[in-house]
């Protein structure tokens, strides 16, 4: 794992978690810097939802460290979490359709004015702020009072990007936020995740596209069945490695190996190792 100048926000020390006798997450190191974006990759199954778990305060680790600014934790609760500046956004978010932009965007967090008991939602300040904090970030909505179910999925998911920015997230963790999404809107995605690395957040992108992580990502985690097989900075790993090392290029080659010997297989039409690198088509979902 490389150093960087900034000491790391976040940082698993051979972390692991074990549900009875499935250990589900096994000796993996992870570092989270401020203004860095840490891709996490892996398959179903590999890990990831666990580690993200974890991090976010929904599960404790069964070995290892765990780290924020340095100092040991375990966190109860989310809630502990977001107190430490930690938020999550996850891939079904949590968000009321019918409900305006604006509403949303303060939802469980609502400003309030006037003496107590008789104290009312503030809804000027809270359009107000909800429009200042969106454009800050490079969000531009025609009308905030439009139902958030309106807008496109990498709308809502920007929008709910935002709104951890201005709720103090120091480190931002994305579950899957471009899964669902069609080009335009991935690309739309990775833009303000972007932006918010540039804001000096620390975000962790899970993923299990590599050519979306390697577009935006300064370090690269690759889980496989619940360990680390890859901890690369971007300066260590190429796409076409990245990309390998995702798709199990060498599970592959081995497969690949053990079928040429079994009579009646025919392994031609398996892909090589190499060739693991092509690009997947876009899915045309999700577009606006």
């Amino acid at each position: 794992m490389t150093t960087s100048d900034t000491a790391p926000l976040v940082e698993l020390r051979g972390a692991g978690k074990s549900y009875g006798n499935i250990r589900a997450l096994h000796g993996v190191d992870l570092a989270v810097h401020p203004g860095k974006v840490t891709c996490v990759l892996g398959d179903n199954g590999a890990g990831k939802s666990t580690l993200i778990k974890i991090i976010s305060g929904l599960h404790q680790h069964t070995e290892g460290q765990f780290l924020v600014d340095g100092t040991p934790v375990r966190f109860g609760t989310p809630r502990e979490a977001l107190d430490r500046g930690i938020a999550a956004v996850y891939q079904d978010l949590a968000t009321v359709p019918l409900m305006p932009v604006w509403r949303n965007f303060f939802l469980g967090s609502e400003l309030t004015r006037g003496p107590w008991p008789v104290r009312r939602l503030d809804i000027p300040r809270m359009k107000e702020t909800a429009d200042r904090e969106l454009r800050e970030m490079g969000i531009v909505l025609d009308d905030l009072e439009q139902p958030i179910g309106t807008l496109s999925g990498g709308q809502r998911q920007c929008v709910a990007i935002a709104r951890a920015v201005h709720f103090g997230a120091r480190v931002l963790i994305l579950d899957e936020p471009t899964a669902a999404l069609g080009v335009k809107q991935s690309g739309v995605v990775l833009k303000y995740i972007a932006a918010a690395r540039d804001r000096g957040l620390g975000v962790i992108f899970i993923t299990h596209n590599p050519h979306h992580a390697y577009m935006v990502g300064d370090h690269f985690s690759v889980l496989r069945l619940g360990t680390l097989e890859l901890s690369a900075a971007r300066s260590e790993v190429g796409l076409e490695e990245l990309t390998n090392h995702m798709a199990g290029g060498a599970e592959l080659a081995a497969l690949k190996h053990e079928l040429a010997q079994v009579r009646g297989v025919d392994v031609a039409g398996l892909p090589e190792a190499d060739d693991l690198t092509a690009p997947v088509p876009g899915s045309t979902e999700g577009k606006s």
